[in-house]
């Protein structure tokens, strides 16, 4: 009798819902961890590789992320021309293939899955994104999503409304990407794009910011598509006085982050027309910061090497910037300590019951941040002031710049760093750190590596036999 009390149907229904119960119990206990097992142990990785004059208390890599993630040879050409360009000479020779783009991205998002772990921000790159089929575009982005990746499409912005509507409308009228990420990249050495073949001034690419905003403005009123825009902008001697009349004039269109790279001798020689090394980062900040209208602390948050990144975050009030952190502000690096020691990379972009029982998790871990943090917003209200927070709702506006560099001194740096040396030449010997430090990573998972865009460009590119007659790439940053 007890065998075959045991043995009975409903003893067998209850052990299957008992199965079913205990794990819909072990996924929500994972979902509702502040940070994901498989990524817990991914930053631990990328702390432990970082090179020791990097590991301070403002690195964000190991601890907040493990870096920014770009896709390479995944699809081909761009219709505009731009000195300099870290294009191949051979890149519009090879037509666009929606098929290989689609399979290539859904091959190196399963391996940054594999090695960084979810919830990492990646670059849809590799030519002009808006010359793919809207259905190959979506069909890439859902691809990367599904790998746990939150892309971002880098374009030119030289497409219409139509394009973007079909991008993130489905045939049955229903939006089938519920949110859009863009960098448009806007300056004065591009050539080509229509109504404006050649630009005499910044200034005069206005207009055209200005439409690429107002696209996205009007999908998401039309479709309830959210987006993130970002405005990228290359930065040489010829058009660096230009940089605080661009943040001055663009920083209302919509925009949420302001991204300026000053030129590096990577891509094609033929474009390289400017002594691109008589310009440094300080000077371009300086701009930044005239364009602000404010001081761009970004010494109390560093993502890689600070030579190779400066990001400043922080807010619109009215007409006013106001930094979230202050590095001058002792009491600004408590709180950003706290906070990555409570909450480390726990990903804040998910539905709002989800996130409520993530933040009740990390908060009944650590009691005390709860105090920290309250602090640090009576700061920001205090540099914002009270009356202009509740007069005019803050917007989030980054600046961030970042600095390539030279191939000259990326191919030997690198062609060491392969087989495990550091040079003795302090040039070279920069580089490496630099490299060893980039926060900037494209996958290949052939070599089972995870290689620095620097390296990409001035190393793999030029000796990858398949460029001239394949998928080469551009890499805005």
């Amino acid at each position: 009798m007890t065998g075959a009390a045991i043995h009975s149907p409903r003893a067998g229904r209850s052990a299957r819902i008992l199965d079913r119960l205990g794990r819909g119990w072990r996924a929500l206990e994972l979902a509702t961890r502040p940070v994901h097992p498989d990524l817990e142990a991914a930053l631990a990785r990328r702390w432990d590789a970082l090179p020791e004059h990097v590991k301070s208390p403002s690195q964000a890599l190991g601890r907040r992320t493990s870096g920014c993630e770009g896709t390479h040879g995944v699809f081909p050409r761009c219709n505009l021309a731009c000195t300099p360009c870290y294009h191949s000479r051979d890149a519009n020779r090879v037509r666009t293939d929606g098929e290989h783009t689609v399979t290539e991205v859904d091959r190196q998002m399963a391996y940054l899955r594999r090695q960084r772990g979810p919830a990492q921000n990646a670059q849809l790159i590799g030519g002009e994104v808006s010359l793919l089929e809207p259905d190959a575009h979506a069909a890439a982005l859902q691809a990367m999503r599904n790998h746990g990746r939150k892309p971002m499409s880098m374009s030119h912005g030289d497409f219409d409304y139509e394009y973007l509507e079909r991008l993130a409308v489905g045939a049955g009228g229903a939006a089938r990407l519920p949110h859009l990420s863009f960098a448009g990249h806007f300056d004065s050495l591009m050539f080509g794009r229509r109504g404006i073949k050649r630009v005499a001034a910044e200034g005069d690419l206005n207009p055209h910011r200005r439409r690429f905003c107002a696209m996205f403005q009007r999908l998401e009123r039309e479709h309830g598509v959210s987006h993130y825009l970002a405005h990228n902008m290359t930065v040489t001697p010829r058009n660096v006085g230009e940089v605080a009349g661009v943040i001055r004039d663009c920083r209302d269109m919509g925009f949420r982050m302001f991204s300026f790279q000053p030129a590096a001798f990577i891509g094609n020689e033929n474009r390289w027309k400017d002594e691109f090394r008589e310009l440094s980062g300080d000077e371009v900040w300086a701009e930044m910061e005239r364009g602000a209208g404010a001081r761009l602390p970004y010494k109390s948050l560093q993502i890689g090497d600070e030579r190779c990144n400066r990001t400043a975050y922080g807010a619109l009030v009215g007409d006013r910037w106001v930094p979230l952190l202050d590095d001058r502000e002792p009491a600004d690096h408590e709180a950003r300590d706290e906070f990555f020691a409570t909450f480390g990379g726990m990903d804040f972009d998910v539905r709002p019951t989800l996130l409520a029982a993530r933040l009740a998790r990390s908060l009944a871990r650590r009691p005390r941040s709860i105090g920290v943090l309250a602090r640090w917003t009576a700061r920001f209200a205090h540099r914002a002031g009270v009356l202009a927070l509740l007069r005019d709702r803050p917007k989030a506006l980054t600046f961030v710049m970042h600095s390539f560099m030279d191939a000259r001194d990326v191919r030997p740096a690198w062609e060491l760093l392969q087989r495990g040396e550091m040079s003795d030449e302090p040039r070279i010997r920069a580089t490496q750190e630099r490299l060893q430090a980039c926060s900037y990573a494209m996958a290949h998972p052939d070599s089972d590596e995870l290689v620095p865009a620097c390296a990409q460009h001035s190393v793999l590119d030029p000796l990858d036999p398949r460029r001239p007659r394949s998928w080469p790439e551009r890499c805005d940053p």
